[in-house]
């Protein structure tokens, strides 16, 4: 065996083991805990300001068929009935048993208290710190599932993750929260693991950290044979794969085992032009990941909350280039075997111009951050004061949705 110390280790390692070095696992010991609760909670940013009026459309509204009257007659498929007043994009099919399970629900005519600036970059920061427009004037906050971790005694590293290549601050602060991506990803033959074993052996800094990166390495799809792995292979080479599901797959496996918090995001969604081409692509890479998910966590999907939110919504008229401008409300999707599901909730304002915002967008008339916190309180027990003074702070709860089993 070459005899390689630690120091010469550390220069040659990352051609070794193949991993990224600005990434390096090895520099970071990840602590492994479970946290004081048994539910999941996923939530999924969706950046760029996701279409709402599209993806749940309401037909039943008179004035729907006039404000998108070019992009109806362009449909390449009919939209997907739901419950007579609002129909699914059909990008969205391959959800539609969950939503026949009750393991889906939509909520319409969301948003943030972020209103006129448009801005994504600050409408995405007032989504993730859980705040209000102070984020915009600049005064940016720690993030809103970071916070609730710190209301919860016993929280350590392993019990949020945050998955994907750029920063999350919805999960930034003072809690632990574990990092990975795909350019940290290992991949590892049996040489390399025992060399990995070898050199790291008894050193009292880095011997914990070489372990955990080799259960990294071997975490990443869960392959052990089983009819849930074989779920989550098929999931993967839906629709070709992509990195987006391989996030996806990543979260759920962790999330089967002691993990119990993820955050990711998925881009695609600002739809300035040719929306009918490039919002069916943005909205099956989400039926996939939301796929990949349930396959991955298997049994544990019971116990499952996903919630998948965006910015600000889009304008209720289409624009001239086939597509539609930054608006203010919006919809989120829920999804898991934890949801009431097969419902639209919220509480409808109507798209006649009187009754439009700014004679424009559609009507905000519930609160993203209420159904967030709602669901914290189901799932975690989180008391009142603690939801509107600590993690959302300022807002008004509202009465309970009941999203939540």
């Amino acid at each position: 065996m070459v005899d390689l110390d630690r120091r010469g280790f550390l220069g040659r390692g990352a051609a070794l083991i193949g991993c990224s070095v600005a990434a390096h696992p090895l520099m970071t010991s990840v602590t492994l805990a479970a946290a004081p609760w048994d539910a999941r909670l996923v939530v999924i940013i969706l950046r760029g300001g996701m279409d709402g009026l599209a993806v749940v459309q309401p037909v039943g509204d008179p004035d729907y068929a006039q404000a998108r009257a070019g992009m109806i007659a362009s449909g390449d498929a009919p939209p997907i009935p739901l419950d007579g007043f609002y129909a699914m994009h059909p990008a969205l099919a391959p959800l539609k048993p969950l939503w026949d399970r009750g393991q889906l629900a939509f909520a319409h005519a969301v948003s943030t208290p972020y209103r006129n600036k448009r801005s994504h970059f600050d409408g995405q920061d007032m989504l993730e710190a859980g705040t209000g427009m102070d984020v915009a004037a600049g005064r940016m906050r720690d993030g809103w599932l970071n916070r609730m971790l710190q209301t919860v005694p016993g929280v350590e590293g392993r019990t949020a993750f945050v998955v994907g290549r750029e920063r999350m601050k919805i999960l930034e602060g003072r809690a632990p929260v574990a990092h990975w991506s795909p350019d940290a990803a290992l991949d590892l033959n049996g040489q390399a693991r025992l060399l990995l074993e070898e050199v790291y052996r008894g050193d009292p800094l880095f011997d914990r950290a070489a372990r955990q990166a080799i259960e990294l390495a071997g975490a990443a799809l869960g392959d052990d044979g089983t009819p849930r792995s074989a779920a989550v292979t098929e999931a993967l080479t839906r629709r070709g794969g992509g990195s987006t599901v391989a996030l996806a797959a990543f979260a759920a496996e962790q999330l089967y085992r002691d993990t119990r918090i993820a955050s990711f995001s998925l881009s695609g969604w600002d739809t300035h032009r040719d929306q009918g081409r490039n919002l069916p692509r943005a909205l099956g890479d989400l039926a996939d990941v939301i796929e990949a998910l349930r396959a991955g966590l298997g049994p544990v999907w019971d116990k499952t909350t996903v919630l998948a939110m965006t910015e600000f919504g889009r304008t209720a008229r289409e624009n001239g280039n086939d597509g539609t401008d930054h608006g203010t409300g919006g919809a989120m999707l829920m999804a898991g075997g934890a949801v009431r599901g097969g419902r639209v909730h919220g509480r409808w304002p109507g798209l006649s111009e009187a009754e439009l915002f700014d004679r424009r967008d559609l009507m905000p008339t519930g609160d993203v951050r209420g159904y967030a916190a709602w669901a914290m309180r189901s799932l975690y027990g989180i008391d009142r004061g603690r939801l509107t003074g600590d993690i959302f702070p300022g807002l008004d709860l509202g009465e309970d949705p009941g999203l939540i089993l």
